[in-house]
């Protein structure tokens, strides 16, 4: 049996880094909540006895406990369900001490809604990352001329399957297919992407606990794990929460492999087939990323030039802080880091495809 003290220092540490993640993220106010609850959260009450007493792994590269935990409070504050939590929540500004009683007061008060929260990881559907994945649809759509077939594997609610529905600014290109609500506008680094038509046939996507971006508790849900004091994401997923909706576009709930198993059997004559995906891939257990990893590779080696396959991915690697944009192509297999990013897309950095501009 694992020691309690332990237990509960981990516990404790998993705050304090989410805390410091949060800071660097441009989050204050939940690097506050994180750092408060680190050093004043009790087991006096059931639910700081469950969090302190945490049988898994509590760290934010683990089970988020951190996240969950904010991201529950968060949804009392977004429902109206705790007025005394709101009142302490941006826009409103509050000591540490108001803060944390608030808190503490949520915790006591409604513990089994926070209970239910903490028993699911933390969803979110980060819009702004599409401003990273449009140069490499673009660069896809400049090498092979052909309309994309869409397969994003952690979907979520399906936000970034609507990429194109959204307005871009790219250092001092925009690019639009339509007039938009939601405009994607990161910090550019590096040269140009490609300038090319770009058409797209067909979309899908998949998660194990897929969101619906029509039902109001699913919104809810997805609209909680954003920070509270970044109304700029909370308004832009808003905004693509109803593009979703209206679009009718809903995510399949599958297990990644067994879904990419099928998606990949089909042959897309005349078509370019995109699989892609953002910070998920990463969660896959081994034995499954394995899996995953030689279907696609069986795929592309059934690729031809006229049925084309590429593989797009934003993915976490060694170098800390930012994500790396990689895209594979086939029949040829090559592949080629084409940028990179942070995290929440704030900003990209773009290399491209050698030859592409």
């Amino acid at each position: 049996m694992p020691d309690s003290k332990t237990t509960e220092d981990s516990v404790r540490l998993a705050f304090v880094q989410q805390a410091s993640s949060c800071r660097e993220l441009g989050s204050p106010f939940t690097a506050s909540l994180c750092a408060l609850t680190a050093e004043r959260l009790t087991g006096d009450h059931p639910v700081g006895a469950k969090i302190l007493s945490w049988s898994g792994d509590p760290s934010p590269g683990g089970d988020s406990v951190p996240l969950r935990l904010a991201g529950a409070l968060h949804a009392l504050v977004l429902s109206g369900s705790d007025k005394q939590l709101a009142s302490v929540y941006p826009p409103h500004a509050a000591g540490a001490d108001d803060l944390w009683s608030s808190i503490d007061n949520a915790l006591r008060t409604h513990a089994a809604f926070i209970f239910d929260r903490l028993k699911s990881a933390p969803q979110t559907n980060e819009v702004r990352r599409s401003g990273a994945l449009l140069p490499g649809f673009l660069t896809i759509s400049s090498m092979f001329e052909k309309p994309l077939v869409l397969s994003e594997v952690g979907a979520s609610a399906g936000l970034n399957l609507h990429w194109d529905r959204y307005e871009y600014r790219l250092d001092d290109r925009t690019w639009a297919l339509q007039p938009s609500p939601v405009l994607i506008a990161p910090e550019w680094r590096g040269v140009h992407p490609p300038n090319v038509p770009l058409h797209i046939t067909s979309r899908a996507g998949c998660n194990l606990n897929p969101l619906n971006p029509a039902n109001e508790e699913d919104a809810l849900r997805l609209l909680s794990y954003l920070w509270a004091d970044q109304t700029d994401r909370i308004e832009r997923t808003r905004f693509a929460l109803a593009i979703a909706a209206t679009n009718r576009q809903t995510v399949d709930r599958a297990d990644a492999v067994d879904w990419l198993e099928k998606r990949l059997q089909e042959v897309h004559e005349d078509q370019v087939h995109v699989v892609y995906h953002t910070i998920a891939w990463q969660y896959l257990p081994a034995h499954s990323k394995a899996k995953g990893e030689a279907l696609i590779a069986a795929a592309g080696e059934r690729a031809t030039e006229s049925a084309p396959l590429a593989r797009l991915q934003m993915e976490a690697d060694d170098q800390k802080h930012s994500a790396a944009l990689t895209l594979q192509v086939w029949p040829s297999g090559e592949k080629h880091l084409i940028g990179r990013a942070d995290f929440h897309g704030r900003w990209v950095e773009w290399i491209g495809w050698p030859g592409a501009h």
